[in-house]
């Protein structure tokens, strides 16, 4: 049976400063039905401690950049005092994150132990604001109860463990008492800390509202809702008062960075309402995100994703040959590379990687490109963009005409549609990319 209960996650730049942590304070103290908040790191910190993980500096280097996230705290704890129990504990984390700091290497373990720093340290003055507002209050560390796997850097909760420990932990504190917690982190069955991959925050927080059975979970961030283009490019994006959780998941795939993709997993599968919403300005509303919506059909959106890679395998011998395609996916397999779009013709397949994400790191492996090239020709292409048509019960040609002419003047790589009625999707060139979602926007999307 699912609570009343609302789990709320404020991302970096909603808790930047104490005048940003005092408006989503004061949200959570208008709001009664939330009893769990999960915050991310101030804004600045988590750079930070990325760069204390690469371990390109000396120990005194090192301490500067620990020097900073110190700053970007005190300029919070300035305007604040903390209770006893806050007090004590967050010098003891000050202090853990000090001497990790002096390590002249990390493990990958211990990378995750500095990258949780961020929101460990966010919380202790979240939790003080909201005592300043006569909110009940409790720090928690989620760590008790977010429970991974041990693939540090980017961990897979365990739904069941999870569940169990917040049944034990957590559910019997919120009656009583606001819950503040991190988002981001959590603990493999050792209890050594783990992360979820950057922007996991929102993710973490739907992970807490599936465990507790909430009725909703509130992501506030600094837009009003998920708009119909970014409204950076476009300054005729509208937002988008109601999305269904297959349209959210298909904008946050394809590049919509509002809401972490992974967010709509738990959410989905519990039937937990999502919203959406500015923490500068909570009374304009926002996204909601739901199984039912009546949206109608159509496009109701266009989003971008850069650094892509078409990966084109070609060989004669597929030609009426069966077990082609498996030995593509299996080698992919083995070196852990998730393939996006495919399209096939009688004797190639041509399919989008990912390299976004982690720019630095080449998505493919040239030991997997060796490998593929043993039964195949390899072509591989860079610098490309996925830009990706969202909606519901798409149909080319609604939409064939005007698409085309836009298209027209820019060199399309690759066009994948049918294999699902909520995106249409294409290759064009990264440096292009741009122009052509503004092109697109303006012809499908903008009223006159």
């Amino acid at each position: 049976m699912s609570s009343q209960y609302t789990v709320a996650k404020f991302g970096g730049t909603s808790v930047a400063d104490f005048d940003a942590m005092h408006r989503c304070a004061q949200i959570i103290h208008d709001d009664t039905n939330v009893r769990i908040v999960a915050v991310s790191a101030s804004a600045g910190v988590t750079n930070h401690l990325v760069t204390l993980t690469q371990q390109k500096s000396n120990e005194d280097e090192r301490l500067a950049l620990v020097d900073n996230i110190i700053t970007i705290q005190n300029a919070i704890l300035a305007k604040l005092t903390l209770d006893a129990d806050l007090a004590q504990s967050f010098e003891l984390t000050l202090n853990e994150l000090k001497s990790l700091a002096t390590l002249p290497a990390l493990s990958a373990q211990q990378c995750d132990e500095m990258l949780s720093f961020g929101e460990r340290l966010s919380s202790f003055l979240f939790t003080q604001v909201l005592r300043d507002l006569g909110v009940k209050a409790q720090r928690f560390d989620v760590r008790k109860v977010l429970k991974t796997d041990n693939r540090f850097g980017k961990a897979t909760p365990d739904i069941a463990a999870t569940a169990l420990a917040a049944q034990k932990h957590l559910i019997p504190l919120l009656e009583e008492t606001v819950i503040v917690t991190q988002g981001f982190i959590g603990s493999d069955p050792y209890n050594q800390t783990t992360t979820l991959g950057r922007g996991g925050s929102d993710y973490s927080a739907a992970l807490l509202a599936e465990a507790i059975k909430a009725k909703s979970v509130h992501i506030w961030t600094d837009v009003v809702g998920i708009f119909s283009t970014d409204p950076r490019l476009c300054t005729k994006a509208s937002p988008i008062a109601k999305l269904s959780f297959d349209e959210a998941a298909e904008m946050a795939t394809f590049g919509a960075k509002v809401l972490h993709p992974a967010t709509i997993l738990p959410a989905s599968r519990s039937n937990i309402s999502v919203f959406v919403g500015s923490s500068r300005d909570p009374q304009a509303g926002g996204t909601w995100i739901e199984k039912n919506t009546s949206s109608q059909a159509g496009i109701r959106a266009v989003t971008q994703r850069k650094n892509q890679i078409l990966l084109t395998l070609k060989s004669p011998e597929m030609l009426l040959a069966s077990g082609f395609l498996a030995r593509i996916f299996t080698t992919l397999s083995a070196y852990n590379i998730s393939v996006d779009l495919v399209t096939t013709s009688e004797i190639s397949v041509a399919i989008t990687l990912d390299n976004a994400f982690n720019a630095s790191r080449p998505e493919l492996d040239q030991h997997c490109l060796d490998e593929l090239s043993e039964f195949c020709h390899v072509t591989v292409e860079n610098n490309l963009t996925l830009v990706a048509l969202i909606g519901s019960q798409i149909q080319l040609r609604q939409h064939e005409v005007n698409l085309m002419e836009v298209l027209s003047d820019f060199n399309i790589r690759l066009i994948c549609h049918g294999a699902s009625k909520h995106n249409l999707c294409f290759l064009v060139e990264q440096a292009d990319s741009d122009k052509v979602v503004q092109s697109i926007h303006a012809k499908l999307l903008e009223v006159a």
